[in-house]
């Protein structure tokens, strides 16, 4: 085993391991690769605890979390933290099932995939979102929204009007929904307060966060939670234009906190998962209408409030490989699912950092020698000369045997440049 960091001063290993990661991004040589923990429920296995165990109680993810982040020694990690089961229940929330909320004890959290607006509904959407949200969306998607579509709708309100219109907290339904409401901001609040502590405390561990921030793809976060899969695709052919209004509008509304967020936090990665733009889902010729622009956008908004945008291309985009260069070089981070490392380092070299791509058949079924060697592969064909981050493929699998994931985090040390 290659030595571990474990005597050395915390935050003298916190700022080179700032440094390291960046100057991966920079497209710049370093003394070895970096590797950074990310997972769902990975974390609940090691501490030998269910997905249900850390998703209903903070305390057993933030100590689980803390077993792997001191076992790996990564150079950034995420706080990995879906502590929010019993939040998700008391709201009775709709879009997903998640371990003891539907699913399995032991098994991660699914989306379900749903049509939640119609395209009639695109014009209200557009016109006033927070009203939309408030009165229609929301009430949709779960039972403690349900009294919000008797909120007020203010905007088209004036003088005594407004006064009027206040007999709508009256309501019992809206009363309730409020009542559930706030139950469930104390415990999300809860959850947040002792994970802000958690990661804190690493920090100061030495431990640079991963991910400062959330956004999504705009066409992605239509068809996520709006249009669903079947209503978003039927739109690029039955309801273009007003498709095509809606994914502006929303890559207006998405990066509107964002950024405010990351810099907060302190920490300038900003997390951006793709679904529906990969090979598979469209073609070369609808990705670049309707899902590249407005991605693209997005990159180079958060690259110009001096963010790093962290792209997560689940599963294979080779035939996106060609378009997706055009960004400022050294600014972002493409971490890979399925898509080959070498082609994409052919390709993207000398643009993008390159993060991943450790599949899950080899974590999962694969010895931790096979690990050791296909890491070993990545690090000094991707990471040649620069810009490449070790990773699973979209993060740590949350059955894969303990000493697989040993391996991986072991041979950035093991093959480290001398």
């Amino acid at each position: 085993m290659a030595p571990l960091d474990t005597d050395r001063d915390p935050k003298e290993l916190y700022q080179e391991r700032v440094e390291r990661i960046a100057d991966a991004v920079a497209l710049k040589e370093t003394d070895r690769i970096p590797y950074i923990y990310a997972t769902r429920f990975w974390n609940a296995k090691l501490a030998d605890m269910t997905c249900k165990d850390t998703m209903y109680d903070v305390e057993k993810s933030i100590s689980s979390n803390r077993k792997a982040i001191e076992l790996l020694q990564p150079d950034a990690f995420g706080a990995a933290n879906y502590a929010y089961g019993g939040a998700l229940e008391k709201l009775d929330y709709h879009p997903l099932e998640w371990p003891g909320g539907g699913a399995a004890d032991d098994v991660c959290f699914q989306y379900i995939d749903k049509e939640l607006i119609v395209p009639d509904e695109y014009d209200e959407y557009l016109f006033d979102p927070t009203g939309f949200y408030l009165q229609k969306y929301l009430p949709r998607i779960a039972t403690g929204f349900e009294g919000l579509k008797h909120f007020p709708n203010f905007p088209t309100l004036s003088e005594w009007n407004i006064v009027y219109n206040l007999r709508a907290f009256a309501n019992p339904e809206l009363q309730e929904s409020f009542k559930t409401l706030m139950e469930v901001g104390e415990m999300v609040d809860h959850s947040m307060t002792r994970m802000t502590e958690f990661i804190t405390e690493m920090m100061e561990a030495g431990y640079p966060m991963a991910i400062g921030g959330f956004c999504k793809a705009p066409y992605d976060h239509i068809v996520d939670f709006l249009r669903g899969s079947k209503g978003g695709m039927l739109d690029m052919f039955r309801h273009k234009d007003k498709l095509l209004e809606t994914i502006d509008k929303a890559r207006l509304l998405l990066n509107t906190n964002v950024v405010e967020g990351a810099k907060r936090v302190g920490c300038p990665y900003v997390f951006i998962p793709l679904h529906w733009g990969l090979d598979g889902f469209m073609s070369p010729d609808q990705f670049n209408e309707f899902y590249w622009p407005s991605l693209r956008q997005t990159i180079h908004d958060l690259i110009d409030a001096e963010m790093t945008p962290v792209i997560l291309w689940e599963g294979d985009c080779t035939t996106r490989l060609e378009f997706i260069g055009d960004i400022p070089p050294g600014k972002a981070i493409y971490w890979f699912e399925r898509t080959d490392l070498h082609t994409a380092k052919d390709v993207l070299g000398d643009v993008v950092c390159l993060r991943g791509n450790v599949s899950p058949s080899l974590l999962n079924t694969g010895t931790a020698d096979e690990v050791d060697a296909y890491c070993k592969d990545l690090i000094e064909y991707v990471g040649k000369g620069g810009g490449f981050i070790l990773d699973g493929a979209a993060s740590i699998t949350d059955e894969a045997p303990i000493e697989n994931i040993v391996a991986m985090a072991e041979s950035v040390r093991k093959y480290a440049n001398n």
